[in-house]
């Protein structure tokens, strides 16, 4: 049996959450529809990502999706959705069986898409369109690093387009991304206006 060695830092990353969790475990329960994501620096030069899906809705249900590079993919049904091939193949965990929500691509690139009440996708203004359950597949199969991906989105080439849920609830939702290296990004809209926190 091949035995892995648990860093210190990793062992303090694996604790700290352990207590995170502990403590919301004691707090009251209430409907919530707010979600988090955590990176966290091992001590041995690599990095763990994790989420919270804090979705009540029984319907909700997620299956594992793989997918190969070399797909031809579209935004959505709309007449005007953006198209592209896949340059990496990537895994995903779907959101009512029907948009990607969290995954990664072969490249080590993570993404999670967490609901944000204040977002505002703006008037798509006769871009293309992309589906917001294909936004996040968007930059999985793009982009190998935070870097990238940040650097692409500078000036969008398309528009957020945000059908309401299966559940009647908006759609408004921002993306994190991760990478290897540590780096770490946000993309929201606020305000119409597509907003980038970009920084390990």
């Amino acid at each position: 049996m091949k035995r892995f060695k648990l860093y210190k830092s990793s062992a303090h990353c694996i604790l700290g959450v352990l207590f995170i969790l502990a403590t919301l475990a004691l707090l009251p329960v209430q409907p919530v529809f707010s979600c988090s994501r955590i990176v966290c620096e091992t001590g041995n030069g690599t990095y763990i990502t994790g989420r919270t899906m804090d979705w009540i809705d029984p319907k909700a249900q997620t299956s594992l999706w793989i997918f190969p590079r070399g797909m031809n993919r579209t935004g959505g049904d709309q007449k005007n959705a953006v198209k592209w091939t896949s340059k990496y193949g990537s895994i995903v965990a779907s959101f009512y069986d029907i948009a990607s929500a969290d995954g990664m691509n072969e490249k080590g690139l993570v993404g999670n898409v967490l609901y944000l009440i204040e977002t505002d996708y703006g008037d798509p203004a006769g871009k293309p369109t992309i589906k917001v359950g294909a936004w996040l597949q968007y930059y999985l199969d793009n982009f190998a690093s935070v870097k990238e991906a940040t650097k692409a989105m500078v000036d969008p080439n398309f528009a957020v387009i945000a059908p309401a849920l299966p559940n009647g609830m908006e759609a408004a939702v921002h993306i994190s991304l991760s990478d290897p290296t540590g780096d770490s990004a946000i993309f929201e809209f606020l305000e119409g206006k597509l907003v980038i926190h970009h920084g390990p």
